[in-house]
């Protein structure tokens, strides 16, 4: 009995680390590694809603919903090394300094990051992250959903270059920006059906969408906006993340960044959402 009772109080004494007991610090510890494989994004989505039909009045809404990072890729749309318009160019640079940043943390999370800068993947042919997405089973294409909309906010009819003196519109970009990092379990494509096949092989539900630009090719690209929306895709634009081709001498004859606002809006209009960079760079409180 004497024995029997010594074990007990020794057992006992074994579960115990200082006063918190070793069958709850696992449980926490099992806790927070779940926690961690099901990590959530809190994305604050801004829309813009018309109550009143026709009046072309329309108001902004910021809605409040978790996309767990699991199910949540990021597609980079063609942030390339050099653009034939250099304020463009210059733009696009900075963009890829604040967007690398972005990128880490999603990547952390457990977000797939989708590097899609068009025209390039002879550059990117022999890597593996390319391979992933050129060499993924295809699946088939769902009828796309129609979706009306009307014409763009601005006129970039001139090729939207704001340079003082405009060179003609020409092939410059070789590669993705230099200063983005293309992880191991990182993809790269330019083709819609490509990373539909793998998102849905994933069990991808959400996409968010950044890089250039915002009028041109962040909606009108196989793997962008207008078609993954319309393939039943829920996207969500990162609006700090982008930049336009617009140039103020053009209608509306609003400055750049004005411009790059109206499109952004006409995207929450018809589109989808937008969310700013905050949202990725915090965990859920």
């Amino acid at each position: 009995m004497a024995f029997r009772t010594a074990w007990r109080s020794s057992f006992l004494a074994l579960l115990t680390i200082g006063s918190i007991p070793v069958v709850t610090a696992l449980i926490t510890a099992a806790d927070a590694t779940k926690q961690s494989s099901e990590d959530v994004l809190q994305l604050h989505l801004r829309t813009r809603i018309e109550p009143f039909k026709g009046s072309k009045v329309w108001d902004e809404v910021t809605l409040t919903k978790d996309f767990p990072a699991r199910e949540t890729a990021i597609i980079v749309c063609d942030m390339w090394d050099k653009h034939w318009c250099q304020k463009a160019s210059e733009r696009c640079a900075e963009l890829a300094k604040k967007m690398e940043k972005v990128l880490k943390s999603a990547r952390a999370r457990g977000v797939l990051i989708i590097h899609a800068p068009s025209e390039c993947m002879d550059f990117y042919k022999e890597t593996p992250q390319r391979r992933r997405l050129a060499e993924v089973e295809r699946v088939k294409l769902p009828k796309p959903l129609d979706i009306p909309e009307p014409p763009l906010p601005v006129d970039a009819s001139d090729g939207g270059c704001d340079d003082a003196k405009p060179d003609q519109e020409h092939r410059t970009w070789t590669r993705e920006h230099a200063s983005l990092t293309i992880a191991d379990e990182d993809g790269i494509s330019d083709n819609g059906e490509e990373i539909y096949s793998l998102f849905k092989q994933r069990g991808i539900k959400n996409i968010l969408m950044m890089g250039v630009h915002t009028n041109m090719c962040v909606l009108g690209r196989s793997f962008a906006i207008r078609q993954m929306t319309r393939w039943g895709m829920r996207c969500v634009l990162v609006r700090d993340l982008t930049d336009a081709m617009y140039n103020p001498k053009e209608s509306p004859f609003v400055s750049h960044e004005d411009g790059t606002e109206l499109i952004v809006q006409h995207i929450e209009k018809y589109w989808c959402p937008t969310i700013l960079t905050d949202d990725l760079l915090k965990a859920k409180k």
